[in-house]
């Protein structure tokens, strides 16, 4: 089977929605292929996937959620085959989260794995996170950069929201901030002072290296 079939297989495992069926087939692509390749080629494409179907209904809320707890399976199988995120190693240390009245979890999801896969050291405080959880984790981790995800035009504030704590907390000038999120545009980034505005997870992991590793 060549890399382009194992590749299909992957993302076929993930639009069945079936955790058994994602186990086996990383399982199997264990053999040829590199856990990143697993996750960038295969796991995210068939999530992008599952996105696309929800969104013209052709699947439901129940299946994008067993869709994402069988990608997360499968990557938690892959952890032990990938480099060893130390701070000597990392490239950066990223905070990636949904902001606060937002549930929306897939994308975000997506981006922190390929950012970790990627090299990063990526702290996924989840969906709907309040400003000072943000805040909270950036000094915890000693992130290097912020991830904020919103999925709704009504949340959409809620960036710009912690990029002023940000700034009030004296951290803004050592952390980077990305913005992402189907209605944030370029535009929107520069209106509030993000650094960058990254349409997709591939997206991200270029911007991110761009601003973290230049």
């Amino acid at each position: 089977m060549d890399k382009e079939q194992i590749f299909a297989e992957l993302a076929d495992s993930i639009v069945s929605c079936k955790k058994e069926n994602v186990l086996d087939a990383v399982e199997k692509a264990k053999v040829e292929l590199e856990p990143s390749e697993i996750i960038e080629m295969g796991l995210a494409p068939g999530m992008s996937k599952v996105g696309t179907l929800f969104e013209k209904g052709k699947l439901f809320l129940p299946h994008v959620m067993m869709a994402a707890d069988a990608m997360n399976a499968g990557v938690d199988s892959l952890k032990d085959l990938m480099p060893d995120n130390d701070g000597e190693s990392s490239m950066g240390v990223i905070v990636n989260g949904t902001v606060e009245g937002d549930v929306h979890d897939i994308g975000k999801s997506i981006v922190s794995t390929m950012l970790q896969s990627a090299g990063f050291e990526v702290y996924d405080v989840g969906r709907d996170v309040p400003i000072q959880v943000f805040i909270d984790k950036v000094r915890e981790v000693g992130a290097t950069m912020v991830g904020l995800s919103a999925l709704m035009t009504t949340t959409l504030m809620g960036q710009k929201d912690v990029i002023l704590k940000l700034e009030e907390e004296g951290l803004r000038e050592s952390v980077k901030v990305m913005v992402g999120g189907s209605p944030a545009t370029q535009v929107w980034a520069d209106k509030i002072g993000a650094d960058c505005y990254a349409e997709n997870a591939s997206e991200a992991v270029k911007k991110a290296k761009e601003l973290l590793c230049a």
